[in-house]
Protein backbone atom coordinates (compact mmCIF):
# COMPACT_ATOMS: atom_id res chain seq x y z
CA UNK A 1 0.00 0.00 0.00
CA UNK A 2 1.54 3.30 -1.10
CA UNK A 3 2.15 6.13 1.35
CA UNK A 4 2.15 9.84 0.55
CA UNK A 5 5.30 11.64 1.71
CA UNK A 6 4.76 15.26 2.74
CA UNK A 7 8.24 16.16 4.00
CA UNK A 8 11.67 16.44 2.42
CA UNK A 9 14.69 14.22 3.17
CA UNK A 10 17.41 15.74 5.35
CA UNK A 11 19.91 14.35 2.86
CA UNK A 12 20.66 11.19 0.94
CA UNK A 13 20.40 8.28 3.34
CA UNK A 14 23.54 6.30 4.15
CA UNK A 15 24.05 3.47 6.65
CA UNK A 16 27.50 2.45 7.90
CA UNK A 17 27.91 -0.82 9.77
CA UNK A 18 30.96 -1.17 12.00
CA UNK A 19 32.49 -4.68 12.24
CA UNK A 20 30.03 -7.14 13.74
CA UNK A 21 26.94 -5.13 12.80
CA UNK A 22 26.77 -6.17 9.15
CA UNK A 23 23.89 -8.63 9.60
CA UNK A 24 21.75 -6.21 11.61
CA UNK A 25 22.46 -3.39 9.16
CA UNK A 26 21.51 -5.61 6.22
CA UNK A 27 18.13 -6.39 7.78
CA UNK A 28 17.52 -2.71 8.53
CA UNK A 29 18.51 -1.79 4.98
CA UNK A 30 16.12 -4.33 3.44
CA UNK A 31 13.20 -2.97 5.44
CA UNK A 32 13.92 0.61 4.35
CA UNK A 33 14.26 -0.41 0.70
CA UNK A 34 10.84 -2.06 0.97
CA UNK A 35 9.21 0.97 2.61
CA UNK A 36 10.48 3.38 0.00
CA UNK A 37 9.25 1.33 -2.91
CA UNK A 38 5.73 2.10 -1.65
CA UNK A 39 6.23 5.85 -1.15
CA UNK A 40 4.54 8.34 -3.48
CA UNK A 41 5.08 12.11 -3.68
CA UNK A 42 4.35 14.79 -6.25
CA UNK A 43 8.02 15.84 -5.96
CA UNK A 44 9.47 12.39 -6.60
CA UNK A 45 11.34 13.54 -9.70
CA UNK A 46 12.80 16.59 -7.95
CA UNK A 47 16.52 16.82 -7.28
CA UNK A 48 15.59 16.90 -3.59
CA UNK A 49 14.61 13.22 -3.86
CA UNK A 50 17.71 12.14 -5.78
CA UNK A 51 18.78 8.78 -4.36
CA UNK A 52 15.62 8.44 -2.26
CA UNK A 53 14.74 5.03 -3.73
CA UNK A 54 17.70 2.67 -4.05
CA UNK A 55 18.46 -1.02 -3.91
CA UNK A 56 20.61 -0.46 -0.82
CA UNK A 57 21.54 2.40 1.48
CA UNK A 58 24.61 0.75 3.00
CA UNK A 59 27.83 2.71 2.43
CA UNK A 60 30.77 0.62 1.25
CA UNK A 61 33.24 0.90 4.14
CA UNK A 62 36.45 -1.03 4.74
CA UNK A 63 37.68 -1.52 8.31
CA UNK A 64 41.32 -2.62 8.30
CA UNK A 65 43.26 -3.86 11.32
CA UNK A 66 47.01 -4.36 11.22
CA UNK A 67 49.10 -6.98 13.01
CA UNK A 68 50.16 -4.37 15.58
CA UNK A 69 46.54 -3.87 16.63
CA UNK A 70 46.32 -0.51 14.87
CA UNK A 71 43.58 0.12 12.35
CA UNK A 72 42.10 2.45 9.77
CA UNK A 73 38.83 2.99 7.93
CA UNK A 74 38.37 3.72 4.24
CA UNK A 75 34.97 4.83 2.91
CA UNK A 76 34.75 3.82 -0.73
CA UNK A 77 31.53 5.70 -1.57
CA UNK A 78 30.86 9.43 -1.58
CA UNK A 79 29.08 10.68 1.56
CA UNK A 80 29.02 14.41 0.77
CA UNK A 81 25.69 15.85 1.90
CA UNK A 82 24.47 12.49 3.20
CA UNK A 83 22.39 11.81 6.29
CA UNK A 84 24.59 9.10 7.83
CA UNK A 85 23.58 6.52 10.44
CA UNK A 86 26.44 4.51 11.95
CA UNK A 87 25.47 1.27 13.72
CA UNK A 88 28.02 0.19 16.30
CA UNK A 89 27.88 -2.78 18.70
CA UNK A 90 30.78 -2.14 21.06
CA UNK A 91 30.16 -5.45 22.88
CA UNK A 92 30.61 -7.76 19.89
CA UNK A 93 33.33 -10.13 21.05
CA UNK A 94 32.57 -12.35 18.06
CA UNK A 95 34.74 -10.04 15.95
CA UNK A 96 38.36 -11.15 16.22
CA UNK A 97 41.75 -9.94 15.05
CA UNK A 98 45.39 -11.06 14.91
CA UNK A 99 48.06 -9.19 16.86
CA UNK A 100 51.75 -10.09 16.89
CA UNK A 101 50.95 -13.58 15.64
CA UNK A 102 48.24 -14.20 18.23
CA UNK A 103 45.16 -15.24 16.29
CA UNK A 104 41.43 -14.90 16.97
CA UNK A 105 41.73 -12.31 19.73
CA UNK A 106 38.23 -10.97 20.50
CA UNK A 107 37.79 -7.25 20.02
CA UNK A 108 37.14 -5.24 23.16
CA UNK A 109 34.65 -2.39 23.59
CA UNK A 110 37.57 0.03 23.41
CA UNK A 111 38.55 -1.31 19.97
CA UNK A 112 34.98 -1.12 18.67
CA UNK A 113 34.71 2.45 19.94
CA UNK A 114 37.96 3.28 18.16
CA UNK A 115 36.48 1.87 14.93
CA UNK A 116 33.45 4.11 15.37
CA UNK A 117 35.67 7.18 15.71
CA UNK A 118 37.68 6.10 12.67
CA UNK A 119 34.49 5.90 10.61
CA UNK A 120 33.49 9.40 11.70
CA UNK A 121 37.00 10.64 10.94
CA UNK A 122 36.86 9.07 7.46
CA UNK A 123 33.64 11.00 6.75
CA UNK A 124 35.80 14.07 7.40
CA UNK A 125 32.95 16.50 7.91
CA UNK A 126 31.48 15.92 4.45
CA UNK A 127 28.15 14.46 5.64
CA UNK A 128 25.16 16.72 6.28
CA UNK A 129 24.31 14.91 9.52
CA UNK A 130 25.73 11.99 11.50
CA UNK A 131 23.68 9.90 13.92
CA UNK A 132 25.27 7.11 15.93
CA UNK A 133 23.12 4.09 16.76
CA UNK A 134 24.87 2.42 19.68
CA UNK A 135 22.39 -0.15 21.05
CA UNK A 136 24.24 -0.66 24.35
CA UNK A 137 26.16 2.40 25.44
CA UNK A 138 29.92 2.17 25.64
CA UNK A 139 30.77 2.19 29.38
CA UNK A 140 27.06 2.73 30.06
CA UNK A 141 27.38 1.40 33.60
CA UNK A 142 30.16 3.91 34.33
CA UNK A 143 27.70 6.78 34.30
CA UNK A 144 27.99 8.38 37.73
CA UNK A 145 30.80 9.24 40.10
CA UNK A 146 30.74 7.90 43.65
CA UNK A 147 34.50 8.08 44.33
CA UNK A 148 37.67 9.31 42.64
CA UNK A 149 36.85 7.54 39.36
CA UNK A 150 36.37 8.09 35.65
CA UNK A 151 33.07 8.98 33.99
CA UNK A 152 33.66 7.08 30.78
CA UNK A 153 30.16 7.16 29.27
CA UNK A 154 29.79 10.93 29.69
CA UNK A 155 33.25 11.49 28.23
CA UNK A 156 32.37 9.28 25.25
CA UNK A 157 29.18 11.24 24.54
CA UNK A 158 30.98 14.56 24.77
CA UNK A 159 33.81 13.38 22.53
CA UNK A 160 31.44 12.18 19.81
CA UNK A 161 29.09 15.17 19.87
CA UNK A 162 31.25 18.11 20.91
CA UNK A 163 34.51 17.17 19.24
CA UNK A 164 33.74 14.82 16.32
CA UNK A 165 30.57 16.41 14.97
CA UNK A 166 27.99 13.72 15.74
CA UNK A 167 24.51 15.26 15.81
CA UNK A 168 22.68 12.65 17.84
CA UNK A 169 22.89 9.35 19.71
CA UNK A 170 20.28 6.58 19.61
CA UNK A 171 20.57 3.83 22.20
CA UNK A 172 18.21 1.26 23.72
CA UNK A 173 17.19 0.82 27.35
CA UNK A 174 20.10 2.86 28.68
CA UNK A 175 21.32 1.72 32.08
CA UNK A 176 20.70 5.29 33.24
CA UNK A 177 19.37 7.68 30.61
CA UNK A 178 20.37 10.67 32.75
CA UNK A 179 23.83 10.33 31.23
CA UNK A 180 22.38 12.41 28.37
CA UNK A 181 22.90 15.43 30.63
CA UNK A 182 26.52 15.30 29.45
CA UNK A 183 25.34 16.51 26.00
CA UNK A 184 22.33 18.75 26.71
CA UNK A 185 22.46 20.50 23.32
CA UNK A 186 22.56 17.32 21.23
CA UNK A 187 20.02 14.63 20.46
CA UNK A 188 19.93 11.58 22.71
CA UNK A 189 17.22 8.93 22.58
CA UNK A 190 17.02 5.91 24.89
CA UNK A 191 14.52 3.72 23.05
CA UNK A 192 12.53 1.14 24.97
CA UNK A 193 12.34 -2.45 23.75
CA UNK A 194 9.09 -3.09 25.63
CA UNK A 195 6.77 -3.55 22.65
CA UNK A 196 9.02 -6.11 20.98
CA UNK A 197 9.57 -7.94 24.29
CA UNK A 198 5.87 -8.25 25.04
CA UNK A 199 5.12 -9.30 21.48
CA UNK A 200 7.78 -12.04 21.59
CA UNK A 201 6.67 -13.26 25.02
CA UNK A 202 2.99 -13.49 24.01
CA UNK A 203 3.79 -15.18 20.68
CA UNK A 204 5.94 -17.80 22.41
CA UNK A 205 3.62 -18.50 25.38
CA UNK A 206 0.20 -19.77 24.35
CA UNK A 207 -1.37 -19.88 27.82
CA UNK A 208 -0.05 -16.60 29.23
CA UNK A 209 -2.75 -14.79 31.22
CA UNK A 210 -2.20 -11.05 31.46
CA UNK A 211 -4.15 -9.98 34.53
CA UNK A 212 -3.41 -9.15 38.16
CA UNK A 213 -4.44 -12.58 39.40
CA UNK A 214 -2.02 -14.53 37.22
CA UNK A 215 0.92 -12.31 36.23
CA UNK A 216 3.21 -9.83 37.99
CA UNK A 217 6.16 -7.64 36.97
CA UNK A 218 9.28 -7.88 39.12
CA UNK A 219 12.27 -5.52 39.21
CA UNK A 220 15.48 -7.32 40.22
CA UNK A 221 16.78 -4.17 41.94
CA UNK A 222 15.77 -0.65 42.88
CA UNK A 223 17.65 0.87 39.96
CA UNK A 224 15.34 -0.74 37.40
CA UNK A 225 12.06 0.32 38.98
CA UNK A 226 11.16 3.02 36.43
CA UNK A 227 11.47 0.51 33.60
CA UNK A 228 9.27 -2.00 35.43
CA UNK A 229 6.70 0.65 36.39
CA UNK A 230 6.24 1.30 32.66
CA UNK A 231 5.62 -2.41 32.00
CA UNK A 232 3.23 -2.73 34.93
CA UNK A 233 1.29 0.40 33.99
CA UNK A 234 0.78 -0.52 30.33
CA UNK A 235 -0.13 -4.14 31.10
CA UNK A 236 -2.22 -3.15 34.16
CA UNK A 237 -0.32 -5.50 36.44
CA UNK A 238 1.01 -5.26 39.95
CA UNK A 239 4.67 -4.65 40.65
CA UNK A 240 7.18 -6.20 43.02
CA UNK A 241 10.90 -5.63 43.51
CA UNK A 242 14.09 -6.85 45.10
CA UNK A 243 16.64 -4.62 46.73
CA UNK A 244 20.27 -5.59 46.92
CA UNK A 245 21.83 -5.67 50.38
CA UNK A 246 25.53 -5.04 49.75
CA UNK A 247 28.73 -5.23 51.72
CA UNK A 248 30.06 -1.68 51.43
CA UNK A 249 33.16 -2.48 53.46
CA UNK A 250 34.92 -4.18 50.54
CA UNK A 251 35.15 -4.17 46.74
CA UNK A 252 35.31 -7.34 44.62
CA UNK A 253 35.82 -7.11 40.84
CA UNK A 254 35.13 -3.39 40.95
CA UNK A 255 31.91 -3.51 42.94
CA UNK A 256 30.55 -4.03 46.43
CA UNK A 257 29.47 -7.68 46.72
CA UNK A 258 25.77 -8.46 47.15
CA UNK A 259 24.95 -10.11 50.48
CA UNK A 260 21.30 -10.87 49.74
CA UNK A 261 18.29 -10.00 47.58
CA UNK A 262 15.28 -8.97 49.68
CA UNK A 263 11.79 -9.19 48.12
CA UNK A 264 9.12 -6.51 48.49
CA UNK A 265 5.69 -7.23 47.05
CA UNK A 266 2.54 -9.33 47.07
CA UNK A 267 2.24 -13.09 47.55
CA UNK A 268 3.57 -14.88 44.46
CA UNK A 269 2.04 -18.30 45.03
CA UNK A 270 1.02 -19.80 41.69
CA UNK A 271 1.68 -16.61 39.74
CA UNK A 272 3.67 -16.23 36.52
CA UNK A 273 6.43 -13.63 36.79
CA UNK A 274 8.13 -11.35 34.28
CA UNK A 275 11.51 -10.11 35.53
CA UNK A 276 12.50 -6.97 33.61
CA UNK A 277 16.02 -5.55 33.49
CA UNK A 278 18.30 -3.76 31.03
CA UNK A 279 21.01 -6.44 30.80
CA UNK A 280 22.40 -9.79 31.91
CA UNK A 281 26.16 -9.77 32.49
CA UNK A 282 27.42 -12.79 34.44
CA UNK A 283 23.85 -13.70 35.37
CA UNK A 284 24.64 -14.47 39.01
CA UNK A 285 22.40 -11.70 40.35
CA UNK A 286 19.54 -12.53 37.97
CA UNK A 287 19.66 -16.25 38.76
CA UNK A 288 19.63 -15.54 42.49
CA UNK A 289 16.47 -13.47 41.94
CA UNK A 290 14.94 -16.33 39.94
CA UNK A 291 15.81 -18.79 42.70
CA UNK A 292 14.27 -16.51 45.33
CA UNK A 293 11.09 -16.17 43.27
CA UNK A 294 10.79 -19.94 43.03
CA UNK A 295 11.27 -20.21 46.78
CA UNK A 296 8.33 -17.78 47.10
CA UNK A 297 6.20 -20.30 45.14
CA UNK A 298 6.10 -18.44 41.83
CA UNK A 299 4.93 -20.50 38.85
CA UNK A 300 6.75 -19.71 35.58
CA UNK A 301 9.50 -17.11 35.54
CA UNK A 302 10.27 -15.20 32.33
CA UNK A 303 13.25 -12.86 32.10
CA UNK A 304 13.12 -9.94 29.66
CA UNK A 305 16.28 -7.87 29.19
CA UNK A 306 17.45 -5.79 26.26
CA UNK A 307 21.00 -7.13 26.34
CA UNK A 308 22.23 -10.64 27.04
CA UNK A 309 26.00 -10.61 27.52
CA UNK A 310 26.31 -13.96 29.34
CA UNK A 311 29.90 -13.12 30.26
CA UNK A 312 30.47 -16.36 32.15
CA UNK A 313 28.79 -18.81 29.79
CA UNK A 314 25.48 -20.64 29.86
CA UNK A 315 25.94 -23.54 32.28
CA UNK A 316 24.21 -21.78 35.16
CA UNK A 317 21.24 -20.93 32.95
CA UNK A 318 21.05 -24.48 31.62
CA UNK A 319 20.93 -25.76 35.21
CA UNK A 320 18.20 -23.28 36.19
CA UNK A 321 16.13 -24.28 33.17
CA UNK A 322 16.54 -28.00 33.80
CA UNK A 323 15.63 -27.49 37.45
CA UNK A 324 12.44 -25.74 36.39
CA UNK A 325 13.31 -22.39 37.92
CA UNK A 326 13.59 -20.60 34.58
CA UNK A 327 10.87 -20.69 31.92
CA UNK A 328 12.64 -18.53 29.35
CA UNK A 329 14.97 -15.61 28.71
CA UNK A 330 14.25 -12.95 26.10
CA UNK A 331 16.99 -10.61 24.88
CA UNK A 332 17.37 -8.64 21.67
CA UNK A 333 19.60 -9.05 18.63
CA UNK A 334 20.95 -5.54 19.23
CA UNK A 335 24.24 -7.01 20.44
CA UNK A 336 26.19 -10.13 19.47
CA UNK A 337 24.50 -13.50 19.97
CA UNK A 338 26.60 -16.64 19.72
CA UNK A 339 25.30 -19.64 17.75
CA UNK A 340 25.40 -21.62 21.01
CA UNK A 341 23.12 -19.09 22.71
CA UNK A 342 20.65 -19.14 19.83
CA UNK A 343 20.44 -22.94 20.13
CA UNK A 344 19.43 -22.94 23.81
CA UNK A 345 15.86 -24.15 24.51
CA UNK A 346 15.37 -21.45 27.15
CA UNK A 347 16.51 -18.58 24.92
CA UNK A 348 14.37 -16.39 22.66
CA UNK A 349 15.87 -13.74 20.38
CA UNK A 350 13.86 -10.54 19.97
CA UNK A 351 14.48 -8.98 16.55
CA UNK A 352 14.81 -5.17 16.63
CA UNK A 353 15.81 -4.58 13.01
CA UNK A 354 12.37 -3.44 11.82
CA UNK A 355 12.12 -0.96 14.68
CA UNK A 356 15.53 0.52 13.89
CA UNK A 357 14.58 0.81 10.22
CA UNK A 358 11.42 2.75 11.09
CA UNK A 359 13.40 5.16 13.26
CA UNK A 360 16.03 5.75 10.55
CA UNK A 361 13.48 6.10 7.75
CA UNK A 362 11.37 8.56 9.76
CA UNK A 363 14.32 10.70 10.88
CA UNK A 364 15.74 10.85 7.37
CA UNK A 365 12.56 12.47 6.03
CA UNK A 366 12.62 14.96 8.92
CA UNK A 367 9.52 13.70 10.70
CA UNK A 368 8.95 13.31 14.42
CA UNK A 369 9.79 9.93 15.96
CA UNK A 370 7.93 10.64 19.22
CA UNK A 371 5.12 8.26 18.27
CA UNK A 372 7.64 5.52 17.52
CA UNK A 373 9.32 6.05 20.89
CA UNK A 374 6.04 5.62 22.79
CA UNK A 375 4.99 1.96 22.46
CA UNK A 376 1.84 2.10 24.61
CA UNK A 377 -0.74 2.24 21.81
CA UNK A 378 1.03 -0.44 19.76
CA UNK A 379 1.19 -2.76 22.77
CA UNK A 380 -2.49 -2.33 23.53
CA UNK A 381 -3.43 -2.80 19.87
CA UNK A 382 -1.34 -5.97 19.64
CA UNK A 383 -2.82 -7.43 22.83
CA UNK A 384 -6.34 -6.62 21.66
CA UNK A 385 -5.70 -8.56 18.43
CA UNK A 386 -4.50 -11.48 20.57
CA UNK A 387 -7.73 -11.44 22.57
CA UNK A 388 -6.47 -9.74 25.72
CA UNK A 389 -8.78 -7.15 27.27
CA UNK A 390 -7.24 -4.12 28.92
CA UNK A 391 -8.89 -1.01 30.33
CA UNK A 392 -9.42 1.34 27.37
CA UNK A 393 -9.44 4.33 29.69
CA UNK A 394 -5.67 4.15 30.19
Amino acid sequence: MSQELTTLPVGKLGIIATPGCEELAKKVDQYIVGYRREVTTSHKDSILFDGFQKDSYIINTNFTRFSTGEGKVVIADSVRGYDIYIICDVFNYGVTSTRYGQKDLPMSPDEHYANLKRAIAAIAGKAHRITVIMPMLYEGRQHKRTARESLDCAIMLQELCMTMGVDGIITFDAHDARVQNAIPLHGFESVTTMYQMIKALVNNTDDLKIDKDHLIIISPDEGGMSRCIHYATVLELELGMFYKRRDYSRVVNGRNPILAHEYLGKDLTGMDVIVVDDMIASGDSMLEVVSKLKALNANRIFVCTAFGLFCEGFEKFDAAYEKGDLAGIYTTNLIYQTPELLSKPWYHSVDMSKYISLIIDTMNVDKSISQLLNPNDRIRSFLAKKGYKLDDAQ
